[in-house]
């Protein structure tokens, strides 16, 4: 007997018999699996773009995060480029600062390097302005005392006691007895000899380089024979004794025991620094000043690799 399948459908009109054979209940059964097959597919198909969907959430999210991170680090460059720029500024505006103090500087020193770089300039105005502070301090140079008027230079006079022409050795400030007299240069006190004739209370200082100082008619002295002393150093008091017309205080400058004018030693000063040079014969000053300044740049390049080698050593 042939398998049947009857399917029956009722209605208002009555009962329908629909007689399904082998072939039709087959094509039912594939289109049941297919639909199955559809469904299990559109189902795992869903499954997978809702996995995707999340991922693609998670990655949305991280790379937001990194968005968010990347804008921090921009705005943390732009705050170290806009400190960077700004102490950079602050560091030309210092660095002119500084090329103008130093052209201030060649002009007193009477340095021309305006042209050269910045580094060669301080170098040159380091060693021209040691060059001259030493000289300055080693050599006699100012007025032993403060504000005082000269009353005799240095040459051929009629002495004032004695009514002779004679040279004078010296030069004569006229101040009060009890003024302060103080040393010109460092040295070391060569001879204080106490006296009632000739040049009175007596001191004679020992600098460097071949150079001497002295002072007559003191009242009496500050220091003893033999002490070191420095330049500005407080070393008697002005008096009247010894062959004095009245109360005056006698400077002298020697080089290796030949006198000198003092006038040029007492004008000799940062500013008039080469004057000196031209006007008092006799010494050779460019082999002194290029001794002292060959001195002073090895000093300074010492003192440099000192700075240098401490820097390295407190990193």
């Amino acid at each position: 007997m042939k398998e049947n399948v009857i399917v029956s459908v009722s209605s208002i009109h009555g009962t329908r018999h629909f007689h399904l054979g082998k072939w039709y209940r087959h094509c039912l059964k594939g289109a049941g699996y297919a639909l199955l097959c559809g469904a299990l597919a559109t189902g795992g198909a869903i499954y997978y773009l809702v996995g995707e969907v999340d991922f693609a959430k998670l990655k949305q999210q991280e790379l937001e995060s990194q968005s968010m991170s990347l804008n921090e680090e921009v705005v943390s460059l732009k705050s170290l480029k806009h400190n960077l720029e700004s102490d950079l500024l602050e560091r030309e505006e210092k660095m002119q600062l500084v090329s103008d103090r130093l052209g201030e500087l060649e002009k007193v020193l009477g340095v021309d390097d305006s042209g050269a770089e910045l580094e060669s300039r301080l170098d040159a105005a380091a060693i021209t302005s040691s060059v001259r502070m030493v000289m300055l301090t080693q050599i006699p140079s100012g007025a032993p005392v403060n504000e005082a008027r000269i009353s005799s230079g240095y040459g051929k006079r009629v002495h004032p006691v004695t009514g002779n022409v004679k040279f004078h050795r010296g030069q004569d400030f006229a101040v009060n007895i009890g003024t302060p007299v103080y040393a010109p240069a460092d040295g070391v006190v060569l001879v204080t000899r106490p006296s009632n004739k000739g040049s009175g209370n007596f001191l004679r200082l020992q600098h460097s380089y071949g150079f001497t100082s002295s002072y007559s008619h003191l009242s009496k002295f500050a220091v003893q024979s033999g002490e070191f002393i420095q330049k500005g150093d407080l070393i008697g008091y002005s008096g009247n004794s010894g062959l004095s017309s009245g109360p005056h205080l006698h400077y002298e400058i020697r080089f290796v025991g030949r006198s000198l004018d003092p006038r040029p030693f007492v004008d000799w000063g940062v500013n008039e620094f080469e004057s000196v040079f031209s006007k008092v014969r006799g010494i050779r000053w460019e082999s002194l000043v290029n001794k002292v300044e060959l001195r002073v740049s090895t000093q300074l390049q010492l003192s440099s690799q000192r700075v240098a080698q401490l820097v390295d050593n407190s990193g």
